[in-house]
């Protein structure tokens, strides 16, 4: 049996790239963003809004992704901020998947503007999988006009690990035999998904680096962190047995994210973006014919902390309002009053076969709540999403389409399909 080669395709500071690429070629602007300190941004005339992605050059200003434009500007005066285009980044996500199933039998969108590719058994035709790379990251650039990094190993972590090395417009190989070179001197806040509550814990062990997490006892961290301690420790031995699987399979779960282009500090304004996700993530689940029967809500608050809980439905369910009250009940558990920047809701469990446990009181209620989401699901289609509000959009001039265009996740995976 071939061994496995997994290339992670990822596209730099994409929504920038995306837009410095269709201004030059739709457009015929002269300027390349992607040349000078510039940042695609929140609402601009609010001048609050946050960096969604930042050129080079802007980060060479010390300009982050995420923090506030005030902030950005304050660092470099001359940035040129300009408004996100979620339609276009669409489009190039698309197209970028698109060329990549040309070559790969086999492609999981991990994000927007990330995608592993199951290389494995290809050299045959391709030839060596490295020079190979090269070749595939010279036509990104050619034909969609932008550039990509490619990360090659024998599994999914260390090939996207290889690809968050030196950027942009690079290809970078970790395998195993590279590992005590490229992958343990790391600090080990650069993991993946070693999160702020894993890292103090490694901070009172006296554990520094990702070698010092695999040479550590695999025990040890179990009685600490759980798990997810196990998780971690075989990730820091380039452990990872998650095979490359395609989104077009059966969905197990959908979500929905939504960075926000400023602090959100008041629960109302909270509840509108989670009914406007619950929204999305419910129609979804409706036009995939399927029923969830978990929830969870995600918040990132104004420094990047990520907290998130869940909670099991008693039936299966994919009503907008049944979600919505998951939601509601998640969110006062959860948030503690610390500004947000991020909101996500998220389902699971998803399945064709639908069960309902009977409400005594209210017996009637399911069938109802069906037949209305059905109606709304199909004016919405006939007539457009604008075409139905829910009243506590009329007011802002929003929708849920309005409000939640940045990314969702199926299969449990931040992509779009």
């Amino acid at each position: 049996m071939a061994e496995p080669i997994i290339f992670h395709v990822d596209v730099n500071s994409a929504f920038l790239s995306w837009e410095a690429s269709y201004r030059m070629r739709e457009l015929g602007d002269p300027v390349d963003l992607r040349t000078i300190p510039s940042a695609v941004g929140g609402n601009e005339e609010l001048r609050h809004g946050i960096v969604l992605a930042k050129s080079s050059v802007a980060k060479r200003f010390g300009v982050r992704t995420g923090e506030p434009l005030v902030n950005a500007r304050r660092k470099c005066p001359g940035l040129v901020v300009v408004p996100p285009n979620f339609d276009l980044y669409v489009r190039n996500s698309t197209a970028f998947i698109d060329l990549l199933k040309e070559y790969s039998p086999l492609v999981e969108q991990y994000s927007i503007d990330e995608a592993f590719c199951d290389m494995t058994g290809t050299e045959l035709l391709y030839g060596d999988p490295v020079a190979f790379a090269y070749k595939l990251k010279e036509e990104i650039s050619s034909r969609l006009g932008f550039t990509v990094n490619i990360g090659i190993s024998c599994n999914k972590l260390l090939a996207k690990t290889a690809s968050d090395f030196e950027k942009p417009d690079r290809v970078h190989t970790l395998f195993p035999s590279e590992m005590v070179e490229k992958f343990w001197p790391l600090p080990v806040g650069e993991l993946l998904f070693s999160g702020r509550s894993a890292g103090r814990v490694f901070h009172s062990l006296g554990i520094k680096t990702i070698g010092d997490l695999a040479a550590s006892d695999r025990s040890l961290l179990v009685t600490h962190l759980g798990k997810h301690g196990g998780f971690l420790w075989d990730s820091a031995n380039g452990i990872d047995r998650d095979p490359v699987a395609s989104h077009e399979a059966a969905n197990k779960g959908y979500g929905n994210s939504q960075t926000i282009p400023f602090d959100v500090t008041d629960r109302d304004t909270a509840l509108r973006f989670l009914l406007s996700l619950s929204e999305t993530v419910s129609a979804r689940i409706r036009a995939d014919h399927a029923h969830i029967t978990t929830v969870s809500v995600q918040i990132t608050d104004y420094e990047f902390h990520n907290s998130s809980k869940q909670m099991t439905l008693p039936s299966t369910t994919n009503s907008t309002e049944v979600i919505y009250d998951a939601v509601c009940t998640l969110f006062d558990r959860l948030w503690d009053g610390t500004p947000i920047r991020l909101l996500g809701v998220h389902t699971g469990h998803a399945t064709e076969t639908a069960y309902e446990q009977f409400d005594l009181f209210h017996p009637e209620r399911s069938e109802k709540l069906s037949r209305l989401n059905a109606a709304v699901d199909s004016i919405r289609t006939r007539y457009g999403e604008a075409s139905l509000k829910r009243a506590i959009f009329i007011d802002t001039g929003d929708s849920h389409q309005t409000l939640t265009k940045a990314k969702y996740s199926d299969t449990t995976k931040e992509v779009l399909p």
